[in-house]
């Protein structure tokens, strides 16, 4: 999966505590070596290698959020092809 600015994630129950008990993370930035988010809920922020959130998504702790503007343009394209 791509990491790119903008992306949000759903922390998994067992990770919140290393996340200020957050539900969610945005991605503020992303440079190819260190990725820069902020919490939900005005939680708080940090960066990590990319590694690490590479690692952090391969084992579940964190789950992509698809951008409801991102799908419904998405589904109005596939109808213009059809």
């Amino acid at each position: 999966m791509l990491i790119e600015e903008g992306n949000k994630y759903q922390i998994s129950q067992y990770a919140k505590g290393f996340f200020n008990s957050a539900e969610t993370m945005t991605v503020k930035s992303f440079n190819g070596i260190t990725v820069q988010f902020t919490l939900g809920d005005s939680k708080g922020h940090g960066s990590m290698p990319v590694e690490h959130m590479q690692y952090l998504l391969k084992k579940s702790n964190l789950t992509f959020i698809p951008n409801k503007r991102l799908l419904i343009n998405n589904e109005l394209n596939e109808e213009q092809i059809g």
